[in-house]
């Protein structure tokens, strides 16, 4: 592939000349400090953003050079990302792809979305990272706001929908969620139950809507139960909807690590998988191998997704515009412990 001449960095006065004000002006309104009027402001947000003006570029108009790191401000509990592996996998794509042009990665795990806004808010001030990536959004993300508004160069890991208009990196979890439900359905299943993530977050709602028209247009019984996403609290959901009046015979479970606890879970009420339930997983990590029966998973290459999701954020820094970019889609990949629905169901 050729590639043209090197972009130049936009400046301030790129910003000042655009917005029609001055340079102090602009220096006031991108560090939030009192001096300008709202709507001056406001303007000068908006021309910087679209320009695709950035902490990062301005260093590196002055210094000749960035900080050469890209952060990552997870909102999990840390006690969590010791036994799921999705972040393991992404974290080492993402460290792939910056190891091509020798730059780092800043991780901290924050308790929710504010702190890790204030994480990056800090970032910007202090000019630590050029870029950041944003995973696992909620409704009206803290983070947007700090990224816009400081021209942070940022890479949404989410659909389109919940990104504000930042560049996306997105898998298609809808079309996921319906190769699923129909999996189940084409296997007899006819009472279905989804063990979901928070509602918190963006993705939840997606894969909720999902699961919910295709169990309708299946014709299935189906209900939805909320977790933390934890072993325990995937154990305890299927302990629950396995005792109840009319169990259902097929759960799909957000992630991977409660869908190996559902296994146990099953085994200790005296109920056999699948011969009595199916279980199937969401993504298809080593834990859904490794167990008996090999747990039917929505599987894609997280650590592909994450490489990809850094070399899109290389791109924004270098001045890339903002765009969207699908990831390859979840496949069903069927295993052991997805069957013929029970004849007494």
């Amino acid at each position: 592939m050729t590639s043209g001449p090197q972009a130049r960095r936009v400046t301030i006065a790129d910003v000042a000349r655009e917005a029609q004000t001055s340079i102090a002006s602009v220096s006031y309104a991108l560090n939030d400090r009192p001096g300008v009027s709202p709507a001056t402001r406001e303007r000068v947000l908006e021309v910087a953003a679209r320009l695709g003006w950035s902490p990062a570029s301005a260093a590196r108009t002055l210094a000749g050079t960035g900080a050469e790191t890209i952060g990552l401000a997870l909102a999990k509990d840390p006690r969590d990302l010791s036994v799921e592996p999705f972040y393991m996998q992404f974290i080492a794509g993402v460290e792939a792809t910056l190891a091509s042009r020798s730059m780092g990665l800043l991780l901290q795990i924050t308790p929710d979305a504010e702190a890790g806004g204030e994480a990056i808010r800090r970032w910007r001030m202090s000019r630590r990272v050029d870029g950041v990536l944003l995973t696992d959004l909620v409704p009206d993300d803290p983070r947007i706001p700090v990224v816009s508004a400081g021209g942070i160069p940022a890479v949404v890991v989410g659909d389109p929908s919940v990104a504000a208009g930042l560049t996306t990196v997105w898998t298609n979890d809808a079309e996921a969620t319906r190769q699923a439900v129909e999996h189940l359905a084409d296997l007899g299943h006819r009472r279905v139950t989804r063990v979901a993530a928070p509602g918190r977050y963006a993705y939840t709602a997606i894969r909720d809507l999902a699961f919910e028209r295709a169990a309708r247009a299946a014709g299935l019984d189906h209900d939805i139960v909320r977790t933390d996403l934890s072993p325990d609290s995937g154990a305890a959901a299927t302990r629950t909807v396995l005792s109840s009046p009319r169990p259902p015979t097929g759960l799909l479970f957000d992630n991977d690590v409660m869908a190996v606890a559902a296994l146990t879970t099953a085994h200790q009420l005296g109920l056999s998988v699948p011969g009595d339930v199916s279980v199937i997983a969401w993504d298809d990590s080593l834990l859904c191998r490794a167990v008996t029966p090999g747990l039917t998973a929505l599987g894609h290459d997280v650590a592909a997704l994450g490489a990809h999701a850094a070399r899109r954020l290389l791109d924004v820094i270098d001045g890339a515009g903002p765009s969207t970019h699908p990831d390859a889609t979840p496949e069903l990949r069927v295993r052991a412990s997805t069957g013929r629905a029970p004849a007494e169901a």
